[in-house]
């Protein structure tokens, strides 16, 4: 007992390191968004809605595709860094750069066209036209994510983690106070959200470059080179992967935004039902700086070819995300009568949300849990088989039995929200049982035949680790 207690302070102390810096950074950058939809709730009900549909059905399709095809950047540098391979972190950057920014000019059709998309797909005219005009003003954001992707993937496999919490610190103080000035004080609405959010993701990007480029990280970044040009397609394979795996999880929830426009007084469910997301987005971004965390520490540890450490590392990330999720949904009930009012002045729209608190606080702690397991499978390189659990559990199960009972049985948007944790639920039960199963040396000889050109050699050098 004595042993274990010490090993997992110590494997704590190592995954505290990185996690408490990515999960104060995760929630820096998150709230972004939601300090512009929380003065947005404070100059309308409309603003809202359209701020909360534009960020979470037009803005969340391309941060979940900017995400997952940067989180290849998680595997590739966080096992070449453990592998001693500090030369291809740079090349792998840059690589990812310039898919994520092709793949960003195809998607400004997305922004462009906002409008006739969302009455497409079933939101109401005014939602539409407000999201609209609000999505073609965020095109400059889009850009800004095919940038920070990659270069956040890149910093945290060096575990530089102090410096983008620094970063984006100083961006949301930024944020929050030119949030004030336009919006509210000098009265631009919507128009003033879309300057300061704009703004303050260039902000990050140019500091993060900045830093780069500027030789902290050693013979990581070696300056730009055309084998950024190399091997495209097996990197566009590598990242489509991902992009399919983080993308299903993300696009997930947003599901639940547009159900909510299709039932009867939409502004009010959409304003309500994008509080509780807005709060529940907050919270996850703990469980994503674990999911940060641990996927370096599992891909450092397999690069170094230690899968014992990789295995501990695991049991105690899950042990502290849970913790941390159970801490929080009580938070959160104890002051359901107050935090509504923080995002909204409607009183409809204040007790929706009060009502839904104890099916937020149960989603919080399962969704704490999900995405450090999650975290284990970029670590380990397993995005294929984690994609088709994610369609399985997720498109399969959770959204049909989601619309069975909000609609079949009339529940609303909580039988919606039911149906879909329950898809989560069994989602993370999959994703325990794969890890489970697993056979940590063997993917520590997968890892090295992968690292080292796939010579009969790197059988050899695998093995000699696993000693």
């Amino acid at each position: 007992v004595r042993d274990f207690s010490r090993e997992f302070l110590a494997e704590s102390a190592k995954l505290w390191f990185l996690a408490g810096p990515a999960i104060f950074t995760s929630i820096c950058q998150y709230s972004l968004g939601a300090v512009t939809q929380v003065f947005a709730g404070h100059v309308g009900t409309l603003e809202l809605a359209a701020v909360s549909v534009e960020n979470s059905v037009i803005a969340g399709f391309s941060l979940g595709t900017m995400m997952g095809m940067g989180s290849a950047l998680e595997t590739l540098c966080g096992q070449a860094y453990g592998a001693g391979q500090l030369d291809m972190l740079g090349v792998y950057l840059q690589r990812s750069w310039v898919i994520l920014l092709a793949t960003s000019s195809l998607l400004s059709l997305m922004y462009i066209f906002a409008a006739p998309f969302l009455l497409l797909i079933g939101q109401t005219a005014s939602i539409s036209r407000a999201a609209g005009v609000f999505s073609i003003w965020m095109l400059p954001q889009l850009f800004a994510y095919a940038m920070n992707s990659p270069m956040a993937k890149f910093l945290q496999a060096q575990s530089k983690m102090a410096v983008m919490a620094g970063i984006a610190a100083a961006a949301l103080a930024f944020h929050a106070a030119f949030s004030w000035l336009l919006m509210l004080k000098l009265g631009w609405g919507l128009a003033g959200a879309a300057v300061v959010l704009n703004a303050s993701w260039w902000f990050i990007n140019a500091s993060q470059l900045v830093y780069i480029v500027g030789g902290s990280c050693g013979r990581a970044w070696s300056g730009f080179t055309w084998k950024a040009f190399h091997n495209l397609w097996g990197f566009v394979r590598l990242s489509l992967a991902s992009a399919v795996m983080v993308c299903l999880e993300i696009w997930y929830f947003m599901v639940l935004i547009l159900f909510a426009g299709y039932l009867k007084d939409a502004e009010v469910a959409v304003a309500a039902l994008s509080i509780c997301m807005n709060i529940l987005g907050w919270t996850i971004m703990a469980a994503f700086g674990m999911n940060a965390a641990i996927s370096v520490r599992i891909s450092n540890e397999l690069g170094a070819g230690h899968p014992r450490t990789a295995k501990f590392a695991l049991i105690v990330s899950v042990i502290s995300a849970f913790m941390v999720g159970v801490a929080l949904a009580l938070v959160l009930i104890f002051t359901k009568e107050y935090y509504p009012s923080l995002f909204s002045n409607n009183l409809a729209v204040k007790q929706v949300v009060t009502d839904m608190t104890s099916l937020l606080a149960l989603c919080i702690v399962i969704n704490n849990v999900q995405p450090v397991l999650s975290g284990v499978a970029i670590g380990a390189g397993w995005k294929a088989a984690v994609a088709y659990v994610n369609i399985g559990c997720y498109y399969l199960f959770g959204i049909p039995l989601g619309l069975i009972l909000g609609y079949k049985f009339h529940m609303g948007i909580t039988g919606i929200w039911l149906g879909m944790m329950a898809g989560t639920v069994v989602q993370t039960l999959v994703l325990y049982w794969i890890i489970y199963r697993t056979n940590w040396n063997k993917e520590v000889i997968i890892i090295h035949y992968k690292l080292f050109c796939y010579s009969a050699a790197t059988y050899v050098h695998a093995l000699k680790l696993l000693r």
